[in-house]
């Protein structure tokens, strides 16, 4: 099996972690293959050649400068602060050799860097979620999707922020060695396998503003924590001692979400939850989530993840340990 290279570009201000989370995984899955052919000749390069500071402080010192390296299986660009303003040299650079790349794989905002240089032009793409309406500004040729954590066009794949780039790196493992490699990084790495391209960038917390008034931030907590609850617009208007008229619309003022897309996503999120975590079955999750029954909860999960629920926990669920592991062993990271 042919090694497949993977150059990761290096720049001022690069994100560390955008850097040293695919380049754990892909040097994590050669040392799984040990003897075996196959795997990743991981090399970092900057324009020179010279050491470069991230975002965070850290200095990086790349193998090579990239004027120098050949065109690799997959180039790799990561995001960070270097990435605004764009350096015109680094542009001119991706705009030559990113075609001559067989795979090109952006990380956080390095998506504007490949669009810059024309790379993403009439493809589907993605980025850190605080960016993506830059993307879509700057770049109306580019088909921006906000949402997802990873999108794949042809060979072009596109990530949001930071740890979304391990998950990315972990499925292009998937493709290229197999499932069983993927995940024994994975587990190493104490990470999921898969969590599903088009799963949210960020919780429906998070993604609604918090709400200004006490009373409605009082009904987004109760939320949150009762969703087997009665959640119906009546209720909940009752909870924060409002009319349901004056209730729906002053939420969605402060929310940025109506009341019963803001409980269609806190139900989604704690489903999903216990579907990764416990073992429980999905007629009992279903009614914890306030779903009813099995087909109601299947509805929603295949409307809002393309996926029903016995599908996204095969995906997601992390099986056991096998007894047996070929391979080199890799040191666990410690936390």
């Amino acid at each position: 099996m042919e090694q497949r290279t993977v150059l990761v570009v290096l720049f001022e201000g690069v994100q560390s972690l955008d850097v040293t989370g695919p380049v754990e995984v892909f040097t994590g899955a050669t040392h799984c293959l040990g003897d075996r052919a196959g795997g990743y000749a991981v090399r970092t390069a900057s324009l020179d050649g010279t050491p470069v500071r991230t975002s965070s402080g850290l200095t990086l010192v790349p193998d090579h400068a990239l004027t120098d390296v050949p065109a690799p299986h997959t180039l790799l660009v990561p995001g960070g602060t270097g990435t605004r303003p764009p350096d015109p040299e680094l542009i001119d650079w991706l705009r030559a050799h990113g075609p001559r790349a067989r795979r090109l794989v952006s990380v956080c905002t390095g998506a504007l860097r490949l669009a810059e240089a024309g790379l993403l032009e009439g493809r589907r793409a993605t980025t850190h979620w605080a960016y993506c309406a830059k993307l879509a500004k700057d770049h109306p040729g580019v088909e921006v999707d906000p949402d997802p954590i990873y999108v794949r066009d042809g060979h072009v794949a596109t990530s949001a922020g930071v740890t979304a780039g391990i998950d990315l790196a972990l499925a292009l493992v998937e493709e290229d060695l197999g499932r069983e490699v993927a995940l024994t990084v994975a587990r190493h790495l104490v990470v999921f396998l898969r969590r599903p391209g088009n799963q949210a960038q960020f919780s429906v917390q998070l993604a609604a503003q918090t709400a200004r008034r006490e009373p409605l931030r009082e009904v987004q907590q109760w939320i949150t924590e009762h969703p087997a609850d009665d959640l119906s617009v009546d209720a909940l208007a009752a909870r924060a001692r409002l009319s349901p008229r004056h209730f729906a619309r002053a939420f969605q003022a402060e929310t940025g979400l109506t009341p019963g897309k803001y409980v269609e996503r806190v139900r989604i999120e704690h489903a999903r939850r216990l579907l990764e975590d416990t073992s429980d079955g999905v007629e009992e999750i279903s009614r914890a989530c306030g779903y009813g029954t099995p087909e109601a909860m299947r509805r929603a999960f295949v409307k809002a993840l393309g996926a029903a629920p016995a599908e996204y926990r095969r995906r997601f669920h992390p099986s056991p340990a096998p007894a047996r592991r070929t391979g080199t062993p890799i040191t666990p990271t410690r936390r």
